[in-house]
C-alpha cells in the first residue's frame, strides 16, 4: 500500500482525535500554572534541554527544543513519559517524580507567555507527506485555530533529527498513539521520515532552546 491509500485511514484517525480534543476542552478551565516556579522546576532539566544542540545517545540525535512549545503539549508529553507511552529511561525518571502541578508551572514557564499563533507562510516546497499532517499540525508546523486539547505540538523549526527519531518511534510502535501510529505508518520509507521532518525543522519558528536565564 501506498502513502495515499492510507488517507481514508488517517482521516477517521484524525476525525477520532478532534472529538476527543473536544471532549477534553469541555471539561472546563485548566488549573493555572506558576512560571516562576516552573523555571526553578526546570533547574534539572537543564543538563540536556538547556544545551544547544545537545544529543541524547543511543539513538544519537538532538533533544527537542522547548521554549514556546505549546503547555498543554508539554504535559501531555510528560504524562506519556511518566506511564511508559514514550520510552526514554530519563525522561520517565524525571517525569515520574514530578506532579502534576509540577508538570503545569514547568510547562507554563516554558510556553512563555500566549501560545504561539499559527502561520500560513511557508518557507519552500511543500511535500506530499506533509498533507495529512495540516489537520493538526498546521501545513508549516506552526499549528491550526481549530481548539484542539491538548494542542499538538509546534513542529516548525524544531530539529530535524528530533523529528526523524519521534517518527521512526511512532512508526515501529514504540510510541503509543493511535493518531501519529496511523500519520507514521503511511511513511513507508526512511527517505519519507527524512523528507518530512527536514520540511518541518526548516520552517520559520519561535521554538528556541531553554536557557536558565531565561524569564
Amino acid at each position: 500500500m501506498g502513502f495515499g491509500s492510507n488517507r481514508g485511514r488517517l482521516a477517521a484517525a484524525v476525525a477520532l482525535f478532534c472529538i476527543t480534543a473536544a471532549a477534553h476542552a469541555a471539561q472546563g478551565e485548566a488549573a493555572r500554572g506558576d512560571p516562576a516556579r516552573g523555571q526553578k522546576k526546570f533547574y534539572t532539566c537543564l543538563g540536556c534541554h538547556g544545551v544547544e544542540n545537545y544529543k541524547n545517545a543511543y539513538p544519537s540525535y538532538r533533544v527537542p527544543k522547548l521554549r514556546h512549545q505549546h503547555a498543554a503539549y508539554l504535559i501531555a508529553a510528560l504524562n506519556e513519559y511518566k506511564n511508559g507511552e514514550r520510552p526514554h529511561a530519563t525522561m520517565h525518571a524525571q517525569a515520574a517524580s514530578m506532579t502534576d502541578q509540577d508538570m503545569l508551572d514547568i510547562a507554563t514557564y516554558l510556553q512563555g507567555g500566549e501560545p504561539t499563533k499559527p502561520t500560513s507562510s511557508v518557507a519552500g516546497v511543500t511535500p506530499k507527506q506533509a498533507e495529512t499532517c495540516a489537520a493538526c499540525h498546521g501545513i508549516n508546523g506552526s499549528g491550526v485555530d481549530a481548539p484542539l486539547e491538548p494542542k499538538p505540538p509546534v513542529l516548525a523549526g524544531q530539529h530535524a533529527d528530533y523529528l526523524e527519531q519521534a517518527l521512526i518511534s511512532y512508526r515501529n510502535g514504540r510510541r503509543k498513539n493511535a493518531v501519529m501510529g496511523a500519520m507514521a505508518a503511511a511513511l513507508k520509507s526512511d527517505a519519507d521520515v527524512q523528507q518530512l521532518a527536514a520540511y518541518f525543522a526548516s520552517q520559520p519558528s519561535p521554538l528556541a532552546t531553554a536557557r536558565h536565564d531565561q524569564k
